[in-house]
């Protein structure tokens, strides 16, 4: 019966989730009808210009924020840039030393790689097996001149979440910057930028099933900060380029529908990543081993490896996309990767890299159920007797 039918199954939610359709309702008039440039002094434009601030205003409260401190951008990796950039280029009287954790999504990363070449030192912040970063490190790097820390709230492949309220304060203590990408953990667990002395955060809107292309920086006032584009100055000049409100539109939308749901959905996301883990335990037993912190992490991406497996899991995952269920081994940027290294996250755990090239990461979504656990773990038991071959 498999064979002949193909079930779509998609369980990749941390690497980009369908488009909502109540989001995709909400952005519909903003092609056809109210479609000004938010810049122009007519009334389409101001017309447009109104629901932009609207929006800021929208997306601002969600956050505790005020309105004025949300820079609309293309997405996560442009705010990450302009962070480590901007704060880099406009503090650099005061101090060119940055510190991030080893474990950042690699926009964060090649930056720093980048401002190393301009003569700025990096510190990257080991973690333990769990991926959580030592405090007392982090304290213990900070220097007078350090300009800023940026460590993500949530990791990307593994969904271990980071203590960021502790950072804000160790942060606040020292009169440094905190920048927090809350790109994969914004929708799914409460942020607040006040209590969690947080003065930069990065958010993108096609994680949270609204459109790709549109995330934010949200910028503390008194922040001083460089902007990356010049131009017609839009966005309080931090951020050129005339603002895409459909995709803005889009993007608060699908921010208040998590938050107005995050609760239920939370508990509905762990109930199924913990029967997904509880079905593999009892199935493999020894051989099946999580990669991430059990308890302090994301309630929707589980990252897991069968131990002698490892190295065919890009062939595992091919099979399984045959078969209609879409997982991935990582990162979805790492594939871009034309040296095919292993998860640098993976190797800053501790693993080697055999078994850091050998992860599986499944990430649920709002739109999967229990039947597409039952599917998988039958898919993934069929095509895994097709690679038993290889390792007896």
């Amino acid at each position: 019966m498999l064979e002949n039918s193909k079930k779509i199954v998609y369980l990749d939610n941390a690497a980009t989730t369908p488009l909502d359709s109540r989001v995709l309702e909400a952005m519909m008039p903003y092609f056809t009808d109210y479609f000004g440039n938010a810049s122009s002094l007519h009334s389409f434009g101001t017309s447009a210009k109104e629901s932009l601030e609207k929006l800021r205003t929208k997306l601002a409260t969600l956050i505790k924020a005020q309105n004025h401190e949300i820079i609309f951008t293309s997405g996560g990796t442009e705010a990450n840039n302009l962070v480590l950039k901007g704060v880099a280029f406009a503090n650099k009287q005061k101090g060119n030393h940055i510190i991030v954790s080893a474990i950042e999504h690699d926009s964060v990363l090649n930056t720093c790689r980048w401002l190393e070449s301009q003569d700025f030192y990096i510190t990257y912040l080991p973690v333990d097996n769990n991926g959580i970063v030592d405090l007392e490190k982090l304290e213990r790097f900070i220097n007078p001149k350090t300009i800023l820390v940026s460590i993500m709230h949530a990791n990307n492949e593994t969904g271990t979440m980071q203590p960021i309220t502790e950072i804000g304060k160790i942060c606040k203590e020292h009169d440094v910057y905190f920048h927090t990408d809350a790109c994969q953990s914004f929708g799914k667990v409460p942020v607040d930028v006040i209590s969690q002395n947080i003065s930069l955060m990065s958010l993108n809107a096609h994680k949270i099933y609204g459109p790709k292309g549109v995330g934010c920086l949200y910028i503390k006032d008194g922040v001083k900060i460089t902007p990356l584009l010049h131009g017609g100055g839009q966005e309080y000049g931090m951020r050129s380029s005339t603002e895409n409100i459909a995709g803005i539109v889009g993007f608060v939308k699908a921010a208040e529908i998590c938050i107005n749901e995050m609760n239920s959905e939370s508990n509905r996301l762990f109930a199924l990543r913990n029967k997904l883990i509880d079905s593999l335990q009892n199935r493999y037993n020894n051989n099946f081993y999580l990669n991430g912190h059990t308890s302090q992490c994301l309630p929707n991406i589980i990252n897991f490896a069968l131990s002698g497996l490892e190295g065919e899991t890009i062939r595992l995952l091919l099979l399984l996309d045959e078969k209609g269920i879409a997982v991935s081994a990582g990162s979805a940027c790492s594939n871009n990767d034309t040296t095919k290294s292993a998860s640098h996250v993976l190797q800053a755990m501790g693993k080697n890299q055999f078994e850091a090239r050998g992860a599986i990461r499944i990430s649920f979504g709002r739109f999967n159920s229990e039947n597409d656990i039952e599917y998988f773990l039958e898919i993934m038991s069929c095509e895994l007797n097709k690679l038993k071959s290889i390792y007896s």
